[in-house]
């Protein structure tokens, strides 16, 4: 992609957020009434249809049938029978006109949806939709694109290390890089926590969330078990038992597994495979090449998406509500996530590269936007590769190999997210934590983060498991769902953040050991 097409799709998306999160923030409670009204018409009309075709019909044909066995009795002359059918004509048609009124009312409840839904309803639900599926249409298609590129790149990647022992190296200082930054991460949000303290004073649920209930049983050993193996579905987890359901399931971490020692394989058996190398190399071109025209349509993209979520939140009114009555929670979280992404990451940056952050940070720019408007790592993952490589030079050999991976396990955000949700519900109940519950909030904090990785609605399972690790009560969740979506964007950020400054140390390492110096 050529420079100038970057730089306007890069104004293209800031355009988009500043446009999206206006209109959004302003007119998202009246297009969520539309849609509501929207809906109630779809019902009543439905519940109209369907009390015409099973009662009502069923009931006018009952009756004429009862119509002509009288007039044929009357026909035979037979009173017995004319007597008998007079009886069941007149509580048929008694039946029947119960019916009618209620078709009645139906009717009339069916024409007052139609009424409320027409005019300025109708066009904000006609604009809502449009722009609802033109977001859906962009994340699915960048969606479609992660598998091919996961596998192409890390099957390119491990080739291009050569030695199966340098792969060794490299993975080992990527997974060191990962953890050392995530246990940053949750003690700065656990020194935040317990110096603002902003669950003092915040009235505590009654019930567990709905989307909690079932997994109040999850332990740290079987969450851990689970994220190599998942004995419910064979599709999960870092070893799936088929490869080809755990790709249509967007088993990431599963692909990642496979495309490693696939990867490793060819590096063993010589001249034989480079057909199969010149394959993946020729794939990773085209995927890559389907990702540039992509992105094209990020702006559109982002703009759907973010109406879309603040109208289904309803609109500016109802985001305030809930920022102002959790604002220090929120403080707090965004707080944290701001020392780690402002200060933490660019200072690992500047001393492990040398690199200027301000500069690698505004070649990231396209990335942070689009994680921000998406709250998904992994769709995000295309934009990352072109961003770290095109943008800021960082060698494809080490982009290859570490964006993919940490896209589905390093999670700085996540995991300072986890630790300060945990002593926030604390402080709500006013539970003591104690210096050895602190330390368990980290291990449990830092090792979901981790553990997030092969486990359907991974921020819910690995809450559950940091609360039962230190017997807080799982009902606090249920405060932290309301703003949960907004804060989820800014993890996001910083976790991609973070994959790829991962992705600059490991490149200048390589490169030093190489003899090269990074670009």
């Amino acid at each position: 992609m050529g420079k100038k097409s970057r730089k306007f799709i890069l104004a293209g998306l800031i355009a988009a957020l500043v446009l999206s999160g206006f209109v959004g923030w302003m007119w998202g409670g009246e297009m969520k009434l539309a849609a509501s009204r929207k809906a109630e018409l779809l019902e009543a009309s439905k519940e109209y249809r369907s009390f015409k075709h099973e009662v009502l019909f069923p009931l006018k044909m009952e009756a004429a049938e009862v119509r002509i066995r009288l007039e044929e009795a009357r026909r035979l002359g037979d009173a017995q029978g004319v007597k008998r059918t007079e009886t069941e004509l007149a509580a048929s048609l008694a039946e029947l006109k119960k019916a009618e009124g209620e078709a009645a009312r139906l009717h009339e409840n069916k024409v007052r949806a139609e009424a409320a839904f027409r005019g300025a309803s109708a066009a904000w639900y006609g604009f809502y939709r449009i722009t609802g599926f033109s977001g859906k249409l962009f994340l699915n298609l960048l969606n479609l694109l992660v598998i091919p590129l996961v596998v192409s790149s890390l099957v390119t990647g491990m080739v291009s290390l050569g030695d199966i022992r340098h792969v060794g190296r490299t993975g080992l200082r990527t997974v060191i890089y990962y953890i050392a930054t995530t246990s940053i991460a949750v003690i700065i949000g656990i020194a935040l926590v317990e110096v603002i303290s902003p669950g003092s004073g915040v009235e505590g649920a009654s019930a567990v969330a709905g989307s909690v209930q079932g997994k109040e049983e999850m332990g740290i050993l079987d969450t851990v078990l689970r994220v190599f193996v998942d004995e419910h579905d064979g599709a999960r987890g870092a070893f799936p038992r088929n490869i080809v359901k755990a790709m249509a399931e967007m088993n990431v971490l599963g692909v990642i597994v496979f495309s490693m020692l696939f990867g490793a394989a060819l590096t063993t058996v010589g001249e034989r495979a480079s057909t199969v190398i010149s394959f993946f190399e020729g794939l990773n071109e085209v995927i890559l090449r389907l990702v540039h025209w992509v992105l094209h349509l990020l702006p559109v993209g982002v703009f759907g998406l973010v109406v879309e979520r603040l109208t289904d939140v309803g609109g500016g009114a109802a985001v305030w509500k809930e920022v102002t009555r959790l604002g220090w929670y929120g403080a707090t979280v965004t707080s944290g996530l701001a020392i780690h992404g402002v200060v933490v990451l660019p200072l690992i940056l500047f001393i492990f590269t040398g690199r200027n952050p301000l500069r690698y940070a505004a070649g990231m720019l396209r990335a942070l936007l689009t994680a921000f408007a998406t709250a998904s790592s992994s769709a995000t993952l295309p934009t990352t590769m072109e961003c770290v490589e095109e943008e800021n030079r960082v060698s494809r050999r080490a982009s290859s190999f570490v964006l993919p991976l940490g896209a589905t396990i390093n999670m700085d955000g996540t995991a300072l997210y986890e630790a300060v949700a945990a002593i926030f519900i604390a402080q709500v109940y006013s539970i003591p934590m104690d210096a050895t519950m602190l330390v368990i909030v980290f291990l449990t904090a830092t090792l979901a983060a981790v553990g997030a990785a092969g486990i359907p609605e991974a921020g819910l399972v690995t809450m559950v498991m940091v609360l039962n690790a230190t017997g807080l009560p799982l009902e606090g969740i249920a405060i932290l769902l309301s703003i949960d979506w907004l804060l989820d964007r800014f993890r996001t950020t910083v976790n991609v953040w973070g994959d790829s400054v991962g992705a600059a140390v490991v490149d200048s390492f390589e490169a030093r050991e190489s003899g090269g110096t990074a670009q």
